[in-house]
């Protein structure tokens, strides 16, 4: 590897706002703070080719935040929330059947009438060309590589990857180095288990009196179905099998626009037996008799998968540092059981924009602006999940009927009376933690794909159009090779060649001895390998810019 010091120096950039990720947090940061001050200088760096190519989520938007973000959309010509929800189903799964749950069993808060079907990828497509109008500048195919602290220890910007570094470190023919962008504040909304927000946390120590965070592994397909199967404005929930009653996750079928369906698959990823494979798991879901009619005839057109942040209130850590602050599911703001996080994500890039237009305007640079975290509790944002943070650890303590019982109960005890019996319950373990050695479980034998219905990882990972140039370092760090082969491999059975929806790991004899296989090319940065590596021995950091997934309409 180069030493640094033998590097040409970096150009730099200055601004009044750096903020890291186009996602909805992020951009709706740039705009409310254009809208307050159009003067402020503000840059949007997204690490995919082009604003919402790495965007993946369900998606049903709770138009809240975006109401209060751009008032009067809805007149506006263009805009991506062409699919208002019209009906809303519950279901239970079980091996050959469904029951679908009373609607008005659920708490007003499931009620997804109001709501929109939408690709989340478009949406922030929509919102970069409503920053850019308003002059901010967005910088796409840059990853934030780096954080860049002032004499002091306080954040004074990032800065991108060096571009053409060989396989062996060394700065390759086409080498470029990056540039540092400072800022007088930095904001963090690079999504789930961001790499930079993953560092910031560590070094200011925001997770001091939180909960463990938890997460789940979404994957998703959108299908273009026959007519005659297409329910526009349908949402359908689902829970239960293939999975078992003692591991969480659940289900969604979104019929929105062009006869279209988004169909997707959520596992918790606290799941316990390492020879669970939830791309399997997802691909079995789809053959259930309730499920699979609506697919009969259809084409699937694309497919990506993303770590879901599933803490919520308890695990939220504190939002500000010295020179900026966690914005968006950076900071792990989702709603678990409406499985909806773009709303608050707005919302709190509203907020951040507020405060540190404050403080611009007051003259502050690069202290903490502790307003932010004094006050999102107590907002829109905290409210929102105050009501629902006994849900997960619920299901998870009990398992899906009672913990899912219970946590419905919670819920309207929460909202008819302000306040839980469980009053605020723990997580427990995180979800490395959570694994259990195979010795301990059966192997689980999974079907093999029909091609039609059912699919293998490779021929998925082709949809979703992810490109890697492969003559660079590996970006998924192994920090212990020794400890990945006696533990994850001998003890733990390897579940890192299942819980990747990409099929980037593999074990592979090799003169007689098990060989890490890393096909970093396959990588669709879900983070989920950063997560559930039972040693916290995998780091996943950011190849190089405009690299990953180009997810469309997703």
């Amino acid at each position: 590897m180069t030493d640094a010091t033998e590097l040409p120096e970096r150009e730099m950039m200055e601004f009044d706002v750096v903020i890291v990720g186009a996602g909805p947090s992020g951009l709706s940061a740039a705009i409310r703070l254009k809208q307050i001050n159009p003067d402020l200088s503000v840059v949007v760096l997204e690490k995919g080719a082009e604003v919402g190519a790495h965007i993946l989520s369900g998606a049903v938007v709770d138009p809240s935040g975006i109401d209060a973000l751009l008032p009067g959309w809805r007149e506006e010509e263009g805009h991506p929330f062409k699919t208002e929800v019209t009906a809303d189903h519950f279901m239970l799964l079980g091996p050959a059947g469904s029951i679908r749950l009373p609607n008005m069993l659920m708490p007003p808060l499931m009620n997804n009438h109001g709501n929109y079907i939408v690709s989340l990828g478009n949406v922030c497509r929509w919102l970069a060309e409503k920053a850019e109008s308003l002059g901010v500048e967005i910088y796409p195919g840059f990853a934030a590589a780096e954080v860049l602290y002032d004499e002091n220890g306080a954040v004074r910007g990032v800065a991108t990857g060096d571009m053409g570094i060989e396989k062996d470190g060394t700065p390759g023919p086409n080498f470029t180095r990056g540039m540092e962008l400072l800022g007088k504040y930095t904001l963090i909304g690079e999504g789930v288990r961001g790499s930079l927000a993953k560092q910031l946390i560590e070094k200011f120590d925001l997770s001091r009196d939180r909960d463990v965070q938890k997460f789940g592994i979404g994957i998703k397909e959108l299908w273009q179905v026959k007519p005659e199967n297409h329910k526009l404005g349908l949402v359908q929930h689902s829970f239960g099998w293939p999975l078992g009653m003692k591991t969480g996750g659940g289900s969604f079928l979104y019929h929105l626009e062009d006869n279209q369906v988004a169909v997707g698959f959520v596992v918790h990823l606290n799941y316990k037996n390492p020879y669970l494979y939830p791309f399997e798991e997802f691909q079995r879901f789809k053959t259930h008799p309730a499920i699979a009619p609506t697919f009969e005839g259809g084409k699937r057109l694309s497919y990506g998968a993303r770590a879901i942040t599933e803490g919520g209130y308890q695990s939220v850590p504190k939002l500000t540092f010295p020179g900026g602050a966690l914005i968006g599911c950076s900071a792990g703001l989702v709603n678990v059981p409406r499985i909806k996080g773009s709303h608050n994500a707005v919302l709190s890039g509203m907020l951040a924009a507020d405060k540190l237009a404050e403080a611009i305007a007051a003259g502050r640079a690069n202290d903490e602006v502790i307003e932010i975290e004094n006050e999102w509790r107590d907002g829109p944002i905290g409210k929102d999940l105050k009501s629902v943070r006994n849900v997960k650890p619920l299901w998870s303590k009990l398992g899906t009927v009672l913990g899912v019982s219970l946590g419905g109960l919670d819920m309207w005890t929460n909202q008819l009376f302000g306040f839980s019996f469980f009053g605020t319950l723990k997580h427990g373990k995180t979800d490395a933690q959570s694994l259990e050695p195979a010795k301990l479980h059966k192997k689980i034998d999974y079907p093999k794909p029909d091609g039609v219905l059912t699919f293998d990882r490779l021929s998925s990972v082709f949809l979703s159009n992810t490109n890697h140039e492969e003559d660079q370092p590996v970006h998924l760090q192994v920090k212990d090779m020794d400890l990945q082969k006696r533990s994850e491999h001998d003890v733990y059975a390897g579940p890192s060649t299942r819980y990747c929806p990409a099929g980037v790991y593999e074990w592979v004899e090799k003169d007689g001895e098990e060989v890490y296989v890393i096909n970093a090319q396959n990588c669709v940065h879900c983070k989920t390998c950063d997560i559930k590596d039972p040693n916290q021995n995998i780091n996943w950091v950011p190849p190089q810019g405009a690299e990953g997934p180009v997810y469309q309409n997703m």
